[in-house]
């Protein structure tokens, strides 16, 4: 599928902004097999008065812009043309066991050393023992390591409420567990924390959902905001599979990839360091829309 897609994001401050300086991480990753970006923008009012652009860590772009102009507003806006067509996981009675996958990561190698790094906890996805305790009945012993994804990935889209506005980003794993309901990146970050107590590397992606769903089909959770979604690993010669708890899905083409990290702190949207601005407001408002008829649309 190819999707136009637009993320705005306005900040609108109480006082005057003297100097900001922002760093952001909208343009989607052109460097996967099943990703292509055809064309992408960014476009910031006030204009920055200086823009790098450059790639982090985990081979995501990012923009920094520095403006020195005084402003009470600041927008930015970015615009993306992208083809998805991601290809579908191998069967799942042929993957390794998980916990050949668990060893292959702690014993590292070639194939595993950018996974192995994944496996271990971060502020905001630890490795918690609750969250690997609820992941553990999708992982009996011997199980196919995509097959305990996969069940997991349907749990939690089974059990857990999608809720706006109970959470916040930094509400922990263990609370979200406790409560079952959130938002796609408490999903994430729960999934992704349970997998790494089972010793599973496991990343936290972050990207868009479309908008609109198929003909005949529900509309997506999570498709307003920007989207997050989990990054497994399958083992060596095996590579990544992403599955989305939030909807039950395996990663195809709905998703358009901005880029992955440890969990939302590496890859946030839009964040950034201003002087003055006092209180803010912020509105963020996403449209990934598909640029090609549905098959069984109707014209017109």
């Amino acid at each position: 599928m190819r999707f136009l897609v637009r993320h705005a994001t306005r900040y609108d401050y109480e006082t005057g902004v003297d100097l900001a300086a922002h760093l952001l991480h909208l343009t989607p990753r052109a460097d996967l097999p099943g990703q292509q970006v055809i064309s992408t923008a960014i476009t910031a009012t006030p204009a920055a008065s200086r823009r790098r652009d450059a790639t982090d860590h985990f081979g995501n772009a990012v923009t920094w812009l520095f403006l020195d102009a005084p402003h009470t507003t600041f927008e930015v806006v970015a615009e993306s043309e992208v083809a998805v067509d991601f290809a579908p996981p191998p069967p799942a009675a042929g993957t390794p066991s998980w916990e050949a996958v668990a060893e292959a990561a702690r014993a590292g190698g070639p194939e595993a050393w950018a996974a192995a790094e994944f496996a271990q906890g971060s502020s905001m996805a630890p490795a918690s023992r609750p969250a690997g305790a609820y992941a553990a009945a999708s992982f009996p012993p011997g199980r196919p390591v995509l097959a305990g994804l996969l069940d997991l990935n349907q749990r939690i889209g089974r059990e857990f409420a999608f809720r706006a506005g109970v959470t916040t980003i930094a509400t922990p794993v263990e609370e979200v567990l406790a409560k079952r309901h959130g938002v796609c990146q408490d999903f994430t970050h729960l999934m992704v924390a349970a997998l790494r107590a089972l010793g599973l590397p496991a990343r936290y992606v972050s990207g868009y959902i479309r908008t609109r769903p198929p003909p005949g089909q529900k509309r997506r959770r999570g498709a307003d905001q920007s989207h997050a979604w989990v990054g497994a690993w399958l083992g060596p010669g095996l590579g990544w599979v992403d599955l989305d708890p939030t909807n039950s899905l395996v990663v195809k083409d709905e998703h358009v990839v901005l880029g992955w990290g440890r969990d939302f702190g590496d890859v946030s949207p839009v964040r950034g360091v201003v002087l003055g601005g006092g209180d803010h407001g912020l509105a963020v408002s996403v449209d990934l829309e598909p640029l090609e008829a549905e098959v069984g649309a109707g014209g017109g």
